[in-house]
């Protein structure tokens, strides 16, 4: 597991999710609360963010981006504390779950510690918030329909999971390629934002997103 400190509040972890790519979940130590974005590919990844908390007894909410199995494979270790999703979420995590980890077994991914199905427990519809952590969690649908991003107001970060990702060229929109929408809105959305650091579920994190995705947007028109 790779640990990097990002800024004062935020930590990203990654482990590989197969010989292609990395799995990027992360934590954020609020004022009140101490935040898990994402549970990787097992057990073992969420154990190694709950060793980083330490002895730091805030209580933790862990924020599922999405319902994809290599973001949620170890909610069932914070089985005891809040887990916050999408409403759709919970929907497509229940019903997919098993499916999931048989195609995700037969395409040769692994798993990192035990896997046992842990649905959200805390769902909302459009745009939740902790004022008192400077956290906002926002439905941004696109490359599934249950995806959120989540801003850290204090630090400008913003974690949007498998919404987009950025490579050499910039800003690319993860989901369907005619999805004009649902790319507007997440522009849109990230742009109510101060955003200085931007955190994705696989590609290395990006500063200064807002022109790379208002530039891919316009390219769009």
């Amino acid at each position: 597991m790779q640990i990097t400190k990002l800024t004062n509040r935020n930590t990203m972890f990654t482990t590989a999710e197969n010989a292609e790519g990395d799995v990027h979940m992360g934590v954020i130590m609020g004022k009140k609360h101490n935040f898990i974005i994402d549970t990787g590919i097992g057990g073992d990844c969420a154990k190694a963010m709950l060793d980083f908390i330490g002895n730091d007894d805030k209580p933790i909410v862990v924020i599922n981006t999405h319902h994809d199995w290599d973001h949620v494979w170890g909610n069932w270790v914070f089985e005891n504390c809040e887990i916050v999703a999408h409403r759709l979420c919970h929907e497509l995590m229940d019903k997919n779950f098993e499916a999931d980890m048989t195609r995700a077994k037969a395409n040769g991914a692994y798993n990192l510690g035990e896997v046992k199905k842990c649905l959200p427990n805390r769902l909302f519809d459009d745009v939740l918030g902790f004022p008192e952590d400077g956290i906002t969690i926002v439905h941004t649908p696109g490359h599934t329909p249950d995806c959120i991003c989540i801003y850290d107001t204090v630090d400008k970060v913003l974690w949007v999971g498998d919404t987009c990702s950025f490579d050499e060229d910039g800003a690319i929109y993860e989901g369907d390629e005619d999805d004009y929408d649902g790319f507007k809105h997440l522009v849109d959305t990230v742009k109510q934002f101060d955003v200085e650091l931007c955190v994705t579920g696989h590609w290395p994190p990006q500063k200064d997103p807002i022109p790379l995705l208002e530039a891919e947007l316009a390219d769009w028109d």
